[in-house]
């Protein structure tokens, strides 16, 4: 949780709200690949791209 309030303290200072869709993106990507590979509904998310 420290990660998270310091990178919500670096977004807030340097005034950077813009790179909140940005990580919010890589975040739902990267369950998407962890959840995929290794799940029943695999082939599901594999036709999504």
């Amino acid at each position: 949780m420290e990660f998270l309030k310091d990178l919500w303290l670096f977004l807030k200072e340097r005034k950077k709200f813009w790179l909140v869709p940005i990580i919010v993106l890589l975040l739902i990507l990267g369950l998407l690949i962890v959840f995929g590979g290794s799940s029943a509904i695999a082939p599901f998310i594999y036709t999504l791209f």
